[in-house]
């Protein structure tokens, strides 16, 4: 039988349609509110979006991106009939709320809706906050496609949140363009397994150049949800003053003044921001090497009514989270339940002919012999020799692995500098970067200076992977050659054989161990669908200082995090890897919950 290179089968493979033509146009997102018993629709559709220069085929529910926002009350119920017209089977789920199982939207609680069919879903919201629906088929197709919205459930409490004078809810988004169209999808494959599809396209509430505004002394509440398939987001508003009051699940702990918020991808945070100043003033997401303009908001002098400065500096520690942290005390220095390790393996096929082992990361790491790389973990992969080339210098060649005479820099294979150079067309566009060198620029500083990627500002900093920083090992990398896993520590099962049972009323500690040694040590957010809500009780073994309800939460790069499910809801759920790359590569288990 005739073999193929892994290029060729992602080259050759079947790919969703691309094609705009006779497509709508994207429309504007709205807010529908609605009542207990209300019911309302969900349209899946392809539509034409313009995105920078480019005019791309994406998918929406009713028609825009992203689709509705469902504006309901705490502890309503309504119907949502689901009509799919898209180009693949179809779930809705519902993410972070506590529902009935059979309504979550992924295969194992419902049959997939075909193209040209329906679903009703019958949806409860027990808890105050912001949630979002996205597909849990293909999600990493989806997603990067444009099918997500937000749910704001309005608390009963009117006091439930400080006074603001207005509220904005934005999602956090990016998308990959490539040649004017979104990058290609595979029918049957997933792409991107490594490191998750990171676009170079940013989009905040569907757009790349969000523009809004706000009055001198003005307090506005953001709700803020991470849409992306892998990118982590640290948002920033200089100038404006930032106040954390609320997370994935309704509100803090305690009220904290902030000077950024981190959200992963599917996590909510929820901001109250007092503009202090006039002028236009730019909403940032900033990654450790450069900065991203996301939106800018123009605030005006004319102040609003009634003054709410005041309130914005009251501090709340909220009533009900003194009785919560009382009955938590026993759980904190508890052993765990569960522990699960989160780990990768890598099976990339050695090319022909003679060959070095190379950290796609950090090109100035090359072995003859197999290894891991010593800056950040992950596994060398075989690279074909070739000759080589100074990264810095590449008139400079050799066909020995000597050192550049300009610069001293040790010389590297010619077929790796060839890839790494340019990171393979990922170039970012549609913001304005600043505050940091282009991305380019900052790996030649890196290298000349013999920094790491896990050196200055990346994993071993923070954990957290900013930018695809090995684009095309990324690029070939599928579930066939990349393979994601959760291990239960106790028995040895790895995802689908994981098999836990619960019972309502259980209160679950979990252990997470993102472990180091492992194929490529990554960050992972770790979600877990409705059977209850989480607390995060410490990290590396300290104590969280500020509770809030959670259904997702990201373990960083060599992180220990310890969780307590309060399970409510009988059923089969799933947990798992809500990087979509990751999830579609199996990242995922199923555990069963018995009535009380």
């Amino acid at each position: 039988m005739e073999k193929h290179s892994i290029e060729d089968r992602v080259a050759t493979s079947d790919h969703f349609s691309t094609d705009t033509a006779g497509l709508v146009e994207a429309v504007g997102s709205e807010v529908i509110d609605l009542t207990d018993g209300d019911e309302t629709e969900l349209r899946i559709a392809p539509v034409r979006k313009r995105i920078g220069d480019s005019t791309v085929r994406m998918l929406a529910y009713n028609g825009s991106i992203p689709g509705p926002t469902l504006r309901v009350h705490e502890g309503s119920t309504l119907v949502v009939n689901v009509a799919n017209e898209a180009d693949l089977d179809a779930t809705v789920h519902w993410h972070g709320l506590r529902l009935d199982n059979r309504y979550d939207g992924t295969h194992e609680t419902q049959a997939p809706i075909p193209v040209g069919g329906t679903f009703e879903y019958r949806i409860e919201f027990p808890d105050p906050g912001v949630y979002w629906y996205h597909p849990h088929i293909r999600e990493d197709y989806g997603q990067e496609m444009g099918l997500y919205g937000n749910i704001l459930v309005v608390p009963t409490d009117p006091d439930y949140w400080p006074q603001v004078h207005r509220e904005v809810l934005l999602t956090l988004d990016d998308v990959l363009i490539e040649d004017g169209k979104v990058a290609p999808f595979g029918r049957e494959e997933t792409t991107y397994a490594a490191m998750g599809r990171f676009g170079n396209v940013m989009l905040v509430a569907g757009e790349t150049e969000l523009s809004l505004s706000a009055q001198l002394g003005e307090v506005v509440r953001f709700y803020l949800t991470n849409t992306a398939n892998t990118r982590v987001f640290n948002v920033a508003i200089p100038d404006a003053r930032i106040k954390l009051v609320g997370g994935d699940s309704g509100r803090y702990e305690r009220e904290e003044l902030v000077e950024s918020v981190i959200l992963a991808p599917s996590e909510r945070i929820v901001i109250d921001v007092l503009f202090e100043r006039a002028g236009r003033l730019t909403v940032e997401h900033r990654a450790p090497e450069r900065a991203y303009a996301l939106a800018t908001i123009e605030v005006v002098e004319e102040a609003p009514a009634p003054a709410l400065a005041a309130e914005f500096e009251a501090l709340r520690h909220n009533l009900e989270w003194v009785a919560e942290r009382e009955r938590l005390a026993p759980y904190f220095d508890a052993p765990p339940d569960k522990t699960l390790a989160l780990l990768a393996e890598m099976d990339m096929a050695a090319p022909e002919g003679p060959v070095v082992y190379a950290c796609p990361m950090h090109p100035d790491v090359v072995s003859d012999e197999q290894g891991r790389c010593p800056k950040c973990g992950m596994k060398l992969l075989p690279t074909a020799v070739g000759g080589y080339v100074c990264p810095m210098h590449p008139e400079v060649v050799s066909d020995k692995a000597d050192h550049c005479p300009k610069c001293g820099m040790k010389l590297l294979p010619a077929s790796l500098v060839a890839q790494t150079s340019g990171h393979g067309g990922h170039a970012h566009h549609g913001h304005g970067e600043h505050g940091g060198h282009g991305h380019g620029e900052h790996v030649a500083e890196q290298e000349q200076h013999g920094e790491g990627h896990n050196g200055q500002g990346h994993a071993q900093a923070d954990g957290i992977e900013w930018e695809d920083d090995m684009v095309d090992v990324n690029r070939i990398t599928t579930p066939a050659n990349m393979h994601w896993s959760f291990i239960d520590r106790e028995t040895g099962a790895a995802n689908h054989a994981i098999d836990w049972l619960f019972r309502v009323g259980d209160q679950v500690k979990l252990r997470l161990v993102n472990e180091m040694d492992s194929d490529h040590p990554m960050h992972h957010p770790f979600h877990i669908h409705g059977a209850g809500r989480f607390v995060v009780l410490a990290r590396d073994g300290v104590t969280e200082q500020n509770l809030v309800w959670k259904d997702t939460v990201l373990v960083r790069t060599g992180e220990t995090v310890d969780i307590l499910l309060d399970v409510t809801n009988p059923g089969r759920w799933m947990a798992h890897c809500h990087i979509a790359e990751h999830h579609e590569s199996g990242m995922m288990f199923s555990f069963n919950v018995l009535p009380a």
